[in-house]
């Protein structure tokens, strides 16, 4: 998915982005897209690489820095699908727009006429999101009408099939392992290179995307270092200083106002999106 032109280099082939993530990096190779689309279609034993064609566009949404792929099944099938770590419905919204580009770009390579009377012929349409975030509620299918028009007649929809990775060790849940293993390190070392590399080493030791990993490691390190620009490491430094100030705010208002340990621990969690084990470690941290 993406927002804007493609782009082809001399050989034909889409030009890789500046900024791509680890999402877009892994696949755009073929190997691990086949293993992408097999997770989705686990009874199409049939597909080869050589079925799957990249029809990612190049992202201006989120200023070069993307999650999102494109790719479609012998011209019958375009899927289009994005990696999330914060849950936000907006996304329906991008989907809609990246789905449009998508035909608008079909439509034009196949020299088809929307304004003949003969009926142009579209690819079937997946839409996808993998959610790697932990967010308790997790619904299987998002709805455009309903999210954003509830309870109206409303003329168009779209549903984004939601994905959470299951922990069979496909290659999404590995995926989904992985961006769960970097948030750790993260928190343990910041957005630096130790994060990265230890991040990597952990992978690697459970047979997290191991074979990736292990041939790609250069590239993994550079790409997700140059992701975070100091200008994206500050806003993500102001934006964490923010939350925390915001949470110890909530403590100390709540035993102000007489509140049980208890209430405001329930408080943290639902306020703030918090696990059991954040949460008290944020009542450790702030109950004085």
């Amino acid at each position: 998915m993406g927002n804007g032109d493609m782009q082809f280099d001399e050989n034909g082939n889409i030009k890789r982005a500046a900024k791509d993530s680890v999402f877009t990096h892994l696949f755009q190779d073929k190997e691990y897209l086949l293993q992408l689309y097999q997770a989705l279609h686990p009874e199409d034993t049939e597909a080869e690489e050589k079925d799957l064609t990249i029809i990612t566009l190049k992202n201006i949404v989120s200023g070069g820095i993307y999650n999102d792929l494109g790719f479609m099944l012998k011209e019958k099938i375009i899927f289009l699908i994005e990696a999330q770590s914060t849950w936000t419905v907006n996304i329906l919204v991008r989907v809609l727009m990246y789905l449009a580009k998508s035909y608008q770009d079909y439509i034009i390579r196949k020299g088809q006429n929307i304004y003949g009377s003969k009926r142009v012929k579209l690819p079937k349409a997946e839409l996808y999101v993998i959610y790697t975030g932990d967010r308790k509620t997790r619904p299987d299918v998002l709805s455009f009408a309903q999210e954003f028009f509830p309870g109206q007649d409303s003329f168009l929809d779209i549903k984004v099939k939601m994905i959470y990775g299951d922990g069979t060790g496909d290659i999404i849940s590995q995926y989904v392992a992985f961006t769960k293993i970097f948030d750790e390190q993260v928190k343990k070392y910041g957005y630096t290179e130790q994060a990265v590399r230890e991040t990597i080493r952990i992978c690697k030791d459970m047979d997290v995307l191991k074979k990736y990993l292990e041939s790609r490691e250069s590239e993994v390190v550079d790409l997700m270092i140059t992701l975070f620009s100091d200008e994206e490491i500050q806003d993500m430094r102001e934006r964490s200083i923010r939350r925390e100030t915001a949470i110890e705010t909530t403590v100390e208002e709540g035993k102000d106002y007489g509140a049980s340990r208890e209430k405001i621990f329930m408080k943290l969690q639902r306020k703030f999106d918090l696990s059991e084990e954040e949460a008290e470690e944020m009542m450790e941290l702030y109950w004085q």
